[in-house]
């Protein structure tokens, strides 16, 4: 399954900031005009999905692992030891997208400035020179000079 097609806990928000399902958004991160913000929160939503998932599989683990219907010799304190680890891992990189999507969407542009390009302007400075300086420059001072015989 594509990353885009899994769910994450901050696909309603997306939608609110961006007025746009998360399936039509990866497809706008895919244009030539799409904006940087939405290309950057889009890649930190697929990597959030991912650790979202890897969190609900080693939950389901560990419940399947203590069901009250289990036979209590197949429970390993080894195995839960590895799932606590892994779960603790997954739950940081979980926390880490989250807190970067959050700085994100908090620190982006409004929505309507986001396609507006940059303009530069360059200010043309002008002078003349008092006629005293200009009377001591030549007639053709840079004109290239005929050549001698």
């Amino acid at each position: 399954m594509s990353v885009k097609f899994k769910p994450s806990t901050v696909d309603g928000r997306l939608q609110d900031v961006f007025g746009a399902p998360v399936a039509d958004l990866y497809e706008t991160a895919t244009s030539a005009d799409a904006s940087a913000a939405v290309a950057r929160a889009l890649e930190l939503r697929s990597f959030l999905a991912l650790a979202e998932e890897q969190v609900a599989r080693v939950r389901d683990r560990v419940h399947d692992a203590t069901a009250p219907d289990r036979d209590m010799s197949e429970l390993s304190a080894d195995d839960l030891r590895m799932d606590s680890q892994w779960l603790e891992a997954a739950l940081d990189a979980r926390d880490g997208y989250r807190a970067a999507l959050d700085d994100l969407l908090r620190t982006m542009p409004p929505p309507g400035q986001q396609h507006r390009p940059v303009q530069l302007t360059q200010h043309k400075a002008t002078t003349t020179l008092p006629p005293a300086v200009a009377a001591l420059a030549p007639q053709r001072a840079g004109a290239a000079r005929a050549r001698r015989p």
